[in-house]
């Protein structure tokens, strides 16, 4: 299936491809917003994807790099459903979507795109949203800039970490 990106399907294009893991890598940097990740956990991070399928998709990924789920601690499973949870809230309030998809494609026979650090996809979903374009022209419409779905979410996530025990706001985050 084909989509339409603006501005940042190039950049992506573009871009020198790189061993590694993004996970890992980006969680490292002292660079939130430019990395859009929204919220640090104790065992588990949310981070947008860069490539989303709509609008307000959403990853929630353990800090430690592993392809299965049952080699995560007890306490990072329970945190990533917490946190999954935490995303169905915010991205509620703030794009009102009518459900949602989540899931993990672990291994490469699933789908997962990244095989060796397993995450979790939150997407949300609204009535009528796959519409003729995908359906006709195999292409994805993404109708808000990711910078602006991150100024939209950020503080959300941002006042919840005020609420929760154990959650972090993103880091350099600009808040409005």
């Amino acid at each position: 299936m084909k989509r339409i990106w603006s501005p940042w399907r190039m950049e992506y294009i573009r871009a020198e491809k790189r061993g590694g893991c993004i996970f890992c890598e980006k969680i490292k940097e002292e660079r939130d917003e430019e990395n859009l990740i929204l919220l640090r956990g104790q065992h588990c991070f949310v981070m947008m994807n860069r490539f989303p399928y709509i609008n307000g998709h959403l990853m929630v990924a353990p800090y430690a790099h592993v392809d299965m789920p049952n080699k995560l601690t007890i306490e990072a499973q329970v945190e990533m459903m917490r946190l999954v949870s935490l995303c169905m809230e915010v991205l509620r309030e703030a794009m009102r979507p009518d459900g949602f998809n989540v899931g993990m494609n672990v291994g490469a026979s699933a789908g997962a795109g990244i095989q060796d650090h397993i995450h979790m996809h939150v997407v949300p979903r609204w009535v009528g949203d796959t519409n003729f374009m995908p359906v006709l022209g195999e292409t994805r419409v993404i109708v808000e800039a990711l910078q602006e779905s991150y100024k939209k979410l950020e503080p959300l996530f941002a006042c919840r970490c005020r609420t929760e025990e154990g959650l972090a706001p993103a880091r350099n985050a600009t808040r409005s």
